[in-house]
C-alpha cells in the first residue's frame, strides 16, 4: 500500500543512467580533462619547487622537508593525476561507446525498413 501511495520514491532508488555522449562532446570532454590535469600537474611541480626554500628549516628524520616533497610527494600527485584520468577516461569512453552503439543500431534499423 505504501509503495502505491508514493511512486516518486520507487523511482528515486533506481541508479541514474549513465550519460550518453556524442563524439564531438566525448572529445570536448577528453580536452578538458587533459587541460584539467595538466594545470594541476603544472602547480604541483611547481609550488613544490617555488616553496621549498621555505620548507628547508623543517626537518623530517634528518632531511629537510622541501626534500620529501620534491621526491615523494609530486610522485604522488602525479600518480594521483594518473588513476583519476584512467578511471574518467574509462567512464567517458563508456558513455561514448553507448552513443555510438546506439546510433548505430537505429541506423541499421532504418536501412531495414522498405
Amino acid at each position: 500500500m505504501d509503495n502505491v501511495d508514493k511512486p516518486d520514491q520507487q523511482q528515486s532508488s533506481a541508479p541514474a543512467p549513465a550519460p550518453v555522449l556524442t563524439r564531438a562532446q566525448h572529445w570536448r570532454a577528453t580536452r578538458r580533462l587533459t587541460l584539467q590535469l595538466l594545470l594541476v600537474w603544472l602547480v604541483t611541480g611547481f609550488g613544490a619547487a617555488f616553496f621549498a626554500r621555505e620548507l628547508t628549516n623543517l626537518n623530517l628524520f634528518g632531511w629537510p622537508l622541501s626534500f620529501y616533497l620534491a621526491a615523494q610527494g609530486s610522485s604522488l600527485v602525479y600518480l594521483a593525476i594518473l588513476a583519476y584520468y584512467a578511471w574518467r577516461m574509462r567512464r567517458l569512453d563508456k558513455a561514448s561507446r553507448v552513443a555510438r552503439s546506439a546510433g548505430s543500431a537505429g541506423s541499421a534499423r532504418a536501412e531495414a525498413r522498405p
